[in-house]
């Protein structure tokens, strides 16, 4: 079957679109590739040209005082049929050129020498020429200098449609997390509000002298609510925006920030047979802060490391100060992490291999969002291990009160 012209136009303009350059701000470095070709052949033109449906556009240029030209008047459109270099002495010789209107408004064109612009996959975009008001010959050499423009300016336009796809990309990814979180977000809410009036009634009737009978039912119903809430309530924080400031209370005493998340996971650590080791007891360390929110980040960090232990392991707390902050440590000895899950363990929802095989408790938030409030108090969470089986440290640095 013969090839359709017109289907492999519209192949030809699907991928010239591809790369958005049409009426948008010329490329810097298209514009400089044109002076280097008009300096190379000492012309007063030369141009970087993408032709169009029915215009040529021009993505770089120098001497040239418009933007665009009709395609009806392009040498470079010739070479969108006809894929071979087009040399042209003296256009007023040449049957093809004699009416060829002046881009420019300045006198008639009369040379021209052009090469294909070739796109990765194989289609004639433009090309790349360079063009005198007068009358002049051009060799194979320089010809070929010219090809060696073009293959320039081809890859130019392939690194910067992949800059113009990554960014479209990134805006999609951008529209589609925050539909995601803004999602969670509002299923949330409507489960909190019924959530919480379900526990008030509980409250009340555990109040109920004549239901005394009934409260080992309602004590599971209630301590299920108070989790639930509590899940909601965990994936509130989570969804919060990445550059949500810290709304510092004043100063807080790191040290008993740390006692306070050690208490808060003592029970865990039981029923996980998991043995906490608190660091040791010392004087104060200040920092200015959300006493609530590190308090938050801490009790998550040190939840997850008793999580990831395994019965008789130890889970270890050591705070120290040095230079302009101070540091906290939590160490275990339990599942560790693989090298390659460690660029991810921040990200929200993130939840490895070992905790979706173990199903390990929890909804891949915590360390996000201990992250999200380290990083809004100026500070660093950091995270390493060997490797599988091998443990993990938590790093927090935090800068001490000035």
């Amino acid at each position: 079957m013969a090839n359709d012209p017109a289907a492999s136009e519209d192949t030809r303009l699907a991928a010239l679109y591809t790369y958005g350059l049409l009426d948008a701000v010329r490329p810097v470095v298209l514009d400089d590739l044109s002076r280097l070709a008009a300096r190379i052949f000492d012309t007063p033109m030369a141009t970087v040209t993408l032709v169009d449906r029915d215009r040529q556009w021009f993505a770089g240029s120098t001497g040239m005082s418009g933007r665009q030209a009709p395609r009806a008047i392009s040498f470079c459109a010739w070479m969108v049929d006809d894929p071979r270099p087009l040399v042209v002495p003296d256009a007023r010789l040449d049957p093809r050129f004699r009416d060829y209107a002046n881009v420019t408004g300045a006198p008639y064109i009369r040379f021209y020498a052009g090469v294909p612009l070739v796109s990765e996959e194989g289609l004639v975009l433009g090309g790349v020429c360079v063009l005198d008001r007068e009358p002049r010959s051009i060799g194979a050499a320089e010809l070929g200098i010219l090809g060696d423009l073009a293959a320039q300016a081809a890859g130019h336009l392939t690194a910067i449609r992949e800059q113009t796809r990554l960014a479209v990309l990134d805006r999609e990814l951008t529209r589609l997390s925050r539909r995601e979180l803004d999602l969670v977000a509002t299923v949330s809410h409507e489960l909190r509000t019924p959530v919480a009036t379900m526990q008030g009634y509980l409250e009340m009737l555990a109040d109920e002298d004549d239901l005394a009978p009934y409260r080992k039912l309602l004590d599971p119903i209630r301590r299920n609510g108070d989790r639930l809430v509590r899940m909601v309530d965990h994936l509130l924080a989570g969804t919060r925006p990445d550059d949500t400031p810290a709304r510092p209370d004043g100063l807080v005493d790191l040290v008993a920030a740390v006692r306070s998340a050690v208490v808060a996971n003592l029970d865990l650590a039981a029923e996980r047979r998991v043995r906490l080791v608190p660091a040791d007891d010392r004087d104060p360390i200040y920092v200015v802060g959300e006493a609530a929110g590190l308090s938050q980040a801490l009790h998550h960090v040190l939840r997850n490391a008793i999580l990831f232990s395994s019965g008789g392991d130890e889970v270890r707390v050591r705070i120290r100060t040095g230079g302009d902050g101070a540091w906290i440590e939590i160490t275990d000895a339990g599942a560790g992490i693989p090298a390659t899950e460690l660029p991810y363990v921040f990200e929200r929802f993130y939840r490895g291999r070992y905790a979706q095989e173990q199903a390990v408790p929890g909804l891949g938030l915590g360390l996000s969002i201990a992250w999200r409030i380290i990083t809004a108090h100026g500070g660093r969470l950091s995270l390493a291990s060997p490797g599988p089986g091998a443990g993990t440290r938590a790093g927090f640095w935090l800068p001490a009160a000035g």
